[in-house]
């Protein structure tokens, strides 16, 4: 499952907006499985900060969540023709993408990082279990400088998609910030989307 964003220069949310999430039936952050069918979830057009390529910088190449049993290759993502946020496409039910347009993971701001929830069918994904992370769990980066970052988790929180703080997920530069989202909640057959957003805030330890 994953979500999916659409710009307005960024006008980003719903992240992960990949393109296929599956079957949602849950009333709480996906804790049961998805059905059938698949998805794409879209978000409502909303301003959020100009977007800066990122240029000469140590890029993710693996995201590392113990707690969750994550150890993922993390692709390179842009904005789509069509304003959304593109998803993994080398291996996309098991890979994470990186928002290349924005903050790279260990620089001031806010990266973000996004994954399937599930895949066609209903069976989990790379971020099935990211709904599980609690405040102090670890997050690790490794770059491609052969660097490894340890982020901790801060936060765990859902938002319904017009609600989001896209400020705060892709815009916040007072620190050194890590964000991971994906989509939750009910799928909504008529809007073609879940009900939820998930976001898992994280900042740089060392």
């Amino acid at each position: 499952m994953f979500v999916r964003l659409r710009f307005s220069m960024l006008a980003l949310f719903c992240v992960m907006a990949l393109s296929g999430c599956g079957m949602f039936s849950t009333t709480t952050l996906g804790t049961s499985r998805p059905t059938s069918a698949t998805h794409t979830a879209h978000s409502a057009p909303t301003p959020t900060p100009q977007a800066t390529a990122v240029q000469n910088i140590a890029y993710p190449t693996r995201l590392l969540i113990p707690a969750i049993g994550v150890n993922s290759a993390v692709e390179k993502v842009t904005i789509l023709a069509n304003g959304d946020l593109a998803t993994p496409t080398i291996h996309p039910w098991d890979d994470t993408g990186w928002y290349d347009l924005g903050t790279a993971p260990g620089e001031r701001g806010s990266a973000v990082i996004d994954g399937h929830l599930d895949r066609p069918g209903g069976a989990a994904a790379v971020f099935w279990y990211l709904r599980n992370l609690s405040a102090g769990d670890a997050v690790m980066v490794t770059n491609s400088q052969g660097k490894t970052l340890h982020f901790r988790v801060t936060q765990v929180a859902a938002y319904p998609p017009q609600q989001a703080p896209l400020q705060n997920i892709f815009g916040n530069n007072s620190g050194k910030y890590l964000n991971l989202i994906t989509c939750a909640g009910d799928w909504i057959p008529s809007q073609h989307q879940t009900t939820l957003r998930l976001v898992v805030y994280t900042t740089l330890v060392s």
